[in-house]
């Protein structure tokens, strides 16, 4: 058998079944899609935020004051992969002032919302990169698809 490298590295062609990814297995987060996400999570740790940082501020920003905790938790929790506790997101938020609470639900102060423009800005440039030579319509159509490929397959293919 001709070696590929190291002695022990055959083609994968000819590694025994057990050593190849099963079709139906999806790729781990660090894997090609990882790459997007890598990109947008370091582009959001530039400003001290995880990606449910970012999801309560644009959902806060978006409706102020008709987001509760509870509400909104059981709308992020499904996309989040990193066991988030989300009451402590909102208490992060809040002890930076970027977030107030009432009985009403949860508002961004003015700090709040600078803060998620400034995230804006940066994941924007990720974006831009991720989307070189890419036009709107084509960037539209593919987002559509893997919407439809989720929900096919039993998942929620709105996003947070």
């Amino acid at each position: 058998m001709r070696s590929y490298g190291h002695p022990h590295d055959h083609h994968p062609a000819v590694l025994p079944r057990t050593t190849r990814r099963p079709a139906h297995r999806p790729l781990e987060p660090h894997g090609r899609a990882g790459l997007v996400i890598a990109g947008l999570r370091t582009a959001l740790a530039e400003e001290h935020l995880t990606q449910p940082h970012w999801w309560t501020l644009n959902h806060v920003a978006g409706a102020p004051g008709t987001w509760t905790r509870p509400a909104l938790t059981a709308k992020l929790a499904p996309y989040d992969d990193q066991h988030t506790d989300f009451d402590t997101v909102y208490d992060d938020l809040a002890s930076r002032g970027w977030l107030t609470e009432t009985t009403d639900g949860l508002t961004l102060t003015d700090a709040g919302e600078a803060g998620r423009l400034r995230a804006h800005d940066r994941n924007a440039e990720v974006h831009a990169t991720m989307r070189k030579g890419i036009d709107d319509a084509e960037y539209a159509a593919t987002i559509d698809v893997l919407r439809r490929i989720v929900a096919n397959l039993g998942g929620n293919g709105d996003l947070p």
